[in-house]
């Protein structure tokens, strides 16, 4: 199915998309295989097996990959999939706001798990706090990253914990910053549409000296059920796009700082 769909050359978000695919379809594949089908090298390959792999959306395996173990739905792994490249470039411009030696926390989410990606591949010292299984997956492959992970009631959904006891640890902690996504951008402020997401952030925010909301433009205008955060709250947003008309009014009248990294060069 895949190999009739990839004779012409395919873009990393792509590949991985169809590596993903295969998975659901068999329970094995083989680099070998993957890299004709694709029309790349087999170590193109690999290295899109190791990222996925840290993302905990399959397993490695010898000459290949397998499903993952159950832990992980769907859900994550579509959102993970979608608008690749701009999440990309929020996460590595929000890693270059870390120094060496930072205390942050950071929340469950997609383009947190690419900031966290971009600090671990840095090897940047940090001590980190997360609610995010996942989150902490990836970190834990840096050699210069001290991981905590709180307790709490774990959400399948988005491989993440939340509630009263995720809190109360959160809230031992006073970190340099937090780096939090979120569901909804509108003049009603920062939004969440996972319960319990919003009292995680929130306690985020409390223990934190800086606050800074990683949020891409398709977020804009959305509004949810909780609100995580007034405009005079959120501190810094990195994005991807400049806001425009009453959103960006209320975010200049709430002196946000707005963050938008440069586009880098497309690559295969």
């Amino acid at each position: 199915m895949v190999g009739a769909l990839a004779r012409k050359r395919l873009k990393k978000a792509d590949r991985r998309r169809r590596i993903l695919l295969e998975l659901r379809l068999k329970p094995h594949v083989r680099v070998t295989e993957l890299a004709e089908q694709f029309g790349v090298t087999t170590e193109t390959v690999r290295r899109d097996i190791e990222t996925l792999s840290g993302e905990g959306l399959l397993q490695r395996a010898h000459g290949g990959a397998s499903a993952a173990t159950p832990g992980t739905l769907r859900a994550m792994d579509e959102r993970r999939l979608e608008r690749v490249a701009e999440r990309e470039r929020l996460g590595r411009f929000a890693a270059s706001l870390v120094s060496d030696g930072d205390a942050i926390m950071i929340d469950a989410g997609t383009t947190t798990m690419e900031f966290a990606r971009a600090i671990a591949f840095a090897e940047t010292r940090i001590t980190a706090v997360t609610n995010s299984l996942q989150v902490a997956m990836i970190l834990g492959q840096s050699p210069a990253a001290r991981v905590r992970l709180a307790p709490g009631d774990y959400l399948r959904e988005e491989a993440a914990v939340i509630g009263t006891e995720a809190c109360d640890h959160l809230a031992r902690y006073n970190v340099d910053a937090c780096f939090l996504g979120a569901a909804g951008l509108s003049t009603a402020g920062v939004t969440e549409a996972v319960e319990g997401f919003d009292a995680i952030k929130r306690t985020m925010m409390q223990q934190s000296r800086a606050c800074r909301f990683l949020i891409d433009s398709s977020k804009f205008g959305r509004t949810h059920l909780s609100r995580v955060a007034r405009f005079d709250e959120v501190g810094t947003l990195v994005t991807d796009t400049a806001p425009e008309g009453p959103l960006a009014r209320a975010l200049s009248d709430g002196g946000v700082r707005i963050c938008i990294p440069p586009a880098p060069e497309e690559s295969a």
